[in-house]
């Protein structure tokens, strides 16, 4: 029987797995949006320091000061897998209605990107045993994280499952989150790579990807805000909830005599994922916020980096 964690329980073995990646030095341009591994010195001025994102700004001190290279925390490598036999690349025809356009890979390896990491899509979709297990094998030499996603209704969940866990130790959880689903992480391969698997629809994907991977790709670049950005707003409308599960409910933001946040009407569909500018965080012990409360909001604009 699979854990029920809370979603603070599950994001802090998350972050367990997800270790800093080793530095090295790398070439100017390639080091910018890394994180400085070391303080830089001119002299005896301090004029870098360990933790900072490198910009441009910090690229061109660096070159002013006769450095060609610097000492980063490099991009963590993201592969991103779909894995299910009714799965369609988009651009072909869908056979049946079971058939789904393979969505999540396309969604996941941008979100990787914009936390910060080098994300690498598999073009293949794996639809059995034997399939899946080389495409994961054959990733291993070039990850530092795999996330893999499956068919909408979870039914691949288990062709994932058991290949996982003849690569390495894998725990199975359903989170204590509305909207949620399954989910595997753990360890593989001869490297003890970290691996995590979302649910396979769009939406509770595009969310986990937010919640869970995101910080896991920060922490492993080194980044010193591995969360987003959270404020105070005032509820415009009244939200519902289920204790005893967390929500993060997708909202808009506006300016008016304070932060107002909206809860969008409707919130099953990518539509709501892609107008949303922040999650209105409902803890697991609410039974819902009523219209004109004070509520913590997660904002995604891509400019809280």
């Amino acid at each position: 029987m699979e854990q029920q964690p809370s979603v603070e329980e599950l994001l802090e073995k998350l972050l367990e797995i997800a270790s800093p990646l080793s530095p090295f030095d790398m070439p100017l341009l390639d080091a910018h949006g890394a994180t400085l591994a070391t303080d830089i010195y001119a002299g005896e001025r301090l004029v870098l320091r360990v933790g900072s994102r490198i910009r441009s700004t910090q690229i061109g001190l660096a070159a002013s000061i006769g450095l060609d290279r610097l000492p980063t925390l490099p991009h963590p490598r993201v592969v991103v897998i779909s894995a299910g036999d009714d799965l369609v690349e988009p651009g072909q025809p869908l056979s049946d209605s079971e058939d789904e356009f393979e969505t999540n890979s396309w969604m996941l390896t941008t979100a990787v990107r914009e936390a910060g990491a080098n994300g690498f899509r598999v073009h293949t979709i794996p639809e059995n045993h034997q399939r899946l297990r080389e495409v994961i094998e054959d990733q291993l030499v070039r990850a530092d994280l795999i996330v893999i996603s499956g068919e909408r209704h979870d039914e691949s969940f288990e062709l994932i499952t058991a290949v996982l866990k003849e690569l390495g130790e894998i725990t199975t959880v359903r989170p204590k989150m509305s909207e949620s689903g399954l989910h595997n992480f753990g360890l593989i391969g001869p490297d003890k790579t970290p691996v995590i698997t979302l649910p396979g629809d769009p939406v509770v994907a595009g969310i986990a990807a937010e919640i869970f991977v995101r910080p896991m790709i920060r922490k492993m670049s080194g980044a010193p805000n591995i969360f987003r950005n959270q404020l105070k707003a005032k509820l415009k409308n009244s939200i519902t909830a289920i204790p005893g599960e967390s929500s993060f409910v997708r909202a808009t933001l506006s300016s008016d005599n304070g932060v107002v946040a909206v809860a969008l009407e409707e919130q099953g569909d990518l539509l709501s994922l892609s107008d949303a500018h922040a999650f209105i965080i409902v803890p697991e012990s609410s039974a819902g916020i009523k219209a004109g409360q004070i509520v913590d909001v997660m904002v995604l604009e891509r400019s809280s980096n």
